[in-house]
């Protein structure tokens, strides 16, 4: 399989990271950079888990819809949320339409505001794995690791839906905890 390539710029990428405008500044800016923060965290995770099955592009350009829909991704607020937010949700052309997921976000807010000192943040970040080299082609490139799966199998203790290995580990990967931008590739490019 591939490893980093050429874009138009000169600058070596993950092949992924070149296949639209989008993609070319998701993965140069946000995929792989660290994130915290409970609510960016709770956003990444209810993103992650609404990608399931589909194309993360469809979920990056419905990103600011999912946001307006949810609260801007408030834990205390989605928590809140009621059978009439359910309702809405449904009828909201804007983001993606799956009774499940829709469920899961809701579960995940109410899991995540029960959780004690730390938050999802300290909860979350507890499975980073220890700082490792950065893969060489797209085949070395883990769906889950062990580490993904003790996350899912705690977050689903804990009340958490939706989050299974394969989503935690994406998730591990979308907010920092894991490195798997390709050797030699330029990104993240944080300024």
């Amino acid at each position: 399989m591939s490893g980093a390539i050429k874009g138009p710029d000169g600058r070596l990428r993950c092949p992924w990271g070149l296949s639209t405008p989008d993609y070319v500044a998701y993965h140069d800016t946000e995929w792989g950079v660290v994130v915290h923060g409970d609510d960016r965290l709770y956003e990444r995770m209810t993103l992650e888990a609404f990608q399931s099955g589909l194309s993360w592009l469809t979920i990056l350009r419905k990103r600011e819809n999912f946001r307006a829909a949810f609260a801007g991704f408030s834990i205390p607020a989605v928590a809140a949320f009621t059978d009439a937010d359910t309702a809405r949700l449904m009828a909201d052309a804007g983001i993606v339409r799956n009774r499940l997921k829709v469920a899961a976000a809701i579960t995940n807010a109410r899991a995540a505001a029960e959780l004690g000192p730390g938050g999802l943040d300290g909860l979350l970040w507890s499975f980073a794995p220890a700082k490792r080299k950065r893969p060489t082609t797209l085949a070395e490139v883990p769906a889950s690791t062990p580490e993904s799966v003790a996350m899912a199998k705690t977050l689903k203790k804990r009340g958490f839906a939706f989050v299974g290995p394969t989503t935690a580990y994406a998730l591990m990967q979308a907010t920092g905890m894991v490195d798997d931008h390709l050797s030699g590739c330029i990104a993240p490019l944080t300024n």
